[in-house]
């Protein structure tokens, strides 16, 4: 396929333009400056002669005018609240120039491409809101999540003017999966050289508030072996973690206490209460699970040893480790081969992704190019243009080979389930 790199580089900087600052971007979803990054979406994907709305959730979903089999093609468009400018929005131009591509060559421009941009991907409200609402699992506790301001979904999607809005939503009797490419976000391909990462799998992830309630006293006065410190029993704790994770960790299990918080939080005081919030990731769900069984024996352990009541509690749902289409990924590996011979691997995605949802229902498969020094969630997120042009290529190639296979089989891919609402 022969993508227009100097339309897809024009494109995803002017996608750029939406919430610039400095070098990042800062668009959170139903923002201002969201809302018309979507609009300009909805006309690309419009002049592109794609059936384009902006949904009753915010999602901007063109479909194709050809007939199926289709594949769906996208990913997010809003950003963290100080985000990089291709976390997201370098799926979601792909799959726009891959629509484009096809329609523009003799040999595939009957293909059915459907594009979308999913709207909170990153939880400003609640995480994976579009593609969520996509696949139809959208129930009202979801809608009645808050942003940190307080505002709900429903309030939200009232103010931009999208409550009365219809939902795109897939159809099994058309879709028969759903691609996306990202930035890597890690270090691993720019450090070995390579060029396009074909995912194998998205990690699993689990998080557990850990609360410390200890004595709050006077830090001058009160001798050492009378203390009930908050504080103390956090810190150890953290200690801990650290040396019975590390002894029981895959080769790409990670975590981190990445919110910690000691009351009242005067240097004379002795804290009287303490808490952390510790995240573990694993494409393994049984580690998961080991892992979270840890974090109460620590606590146990910490509360036993410093006097201070330790109490360690699922914060949210687990999400689950999910896998990529084999075939689907090896439609992918075949593209890559055939573009940078060598220069590519099978990885796993530690970064959570719209196919953790999209994945229960419809065979999925993803891809990353490079990060530039593996950074990614900071305005000096960044990838070098020519592997944003090589993995477009790539991109393209995969999903005419899905598209060439699946009208040619005369057996159709299986959805994965019917989700609630829909038959198929």
């Amino acid at each position: 396929m022969k993508i227009q790199a100097e339309r897809l580089l024009g494109d995803l900087h002017r996608l750029r333009d939406f919430g610039r600052t400095g070098n990042g971007v800062v668009r959170p979803s139903y923002s201002d400056v969201d809302m018309a990054a979507r609009e300009w979406l909805r006309q690309r994907f419009t002049d592109a002669g794609l059936n384009a709305t902006v949904d009753g959730v915010g999602n901007v979903f063109g479909t194709s005018p050809n007939t199926g089999p289709a594949l769906v093609l996208g990913s997010h468009s809003d950003t963290q609240p100080r985000g990089g400018w291709l976390d997201g929005a370098l799926g979601v131009i792909y799959a726009l120039e891959v629509a484009r591509a096809l329609a523009e060559d003799s040999t595939t421009r009957d293909f059915a491409v459907d594009v979308a941009a999913w709207v909170d991907e990153e939880g400003t409200y609640t995480s994976c809101l579009g593609s969520r609402s996509f696949v139809d699992d959208l129930p009202g506790e979801v809608l009645a999540h808050a942003n940190d301001d307080g505002e709900t979904v429903v309030a939200a999607l009232a103010r931009v003017g999208l409550a009365d809005a219809g939902r795109a939503t897939m159809d099994l009797d058309r879709h028969i999966g759903y691609l996306e490419a990202h930035i890597e976000q890690g270090p691993y391909l720019e450090e070995a050289g390579d060029l396009i990462g074909v995912v194998t799998s998205i990690v699993g992830i689990r998080s557990t508030q850990v609360e410390f309630t200890g004595e709050q006293n006077h830090a001058g006065t009160t001798p050492m072996n009378r203390r009930r410190d908050a504080g103390v029993a956090m810190f150890e704790f953290a200690v801990r973690l650290r040396e019975r994770f590390s002894a029981i960790a895959g080769p790409t299990t990670v975590w981190t206490i990445g919110q910690a918080q000691l009351e009242p939080g005067a240097a004379s005081i002795i804290p009287g209460y303490a808490v952390a919030q510790v995240q573990y990731r694993d494409p393994d769900d049984d580690r998961l699970a080991t892992l979270e069984t840890v974090v109460s024996e620590i606590a146990a352990e910490v509360a036993a040893a410093t006097g201070v009541m330790v109490l360690a509690t699922r914060e949210r749902d687990p999400i689950l480790p999910c896998h990529m289409d084999p075939e689907f990924r090896r439609h992918f590996t075949t593209a890559a081969e055939a573009k940078v011979p060598g220069m590519w691997r099978e990885m796993p995605s530690a970064a959570g992704h719209d196919p953790m949802v999209i994945s229960q229902y419809l065979p999925c498969a993803m891809m990353f190019i490079p990060s530039i020094g593996g950074i990614s969630h900071d305005f000096a997120e960044d990838s070098n243009e020519a592997d944003i042009v090589m993995g477009c290529a790539v991109m393209a190639d995969a999903a005419a080979s899905i598209l060439h296979a699946a009208r040619s089989s005369t057996t159709p891919i299986a959805p994965r389930a019917n989700p609630p609402g829909h038959s198929g």
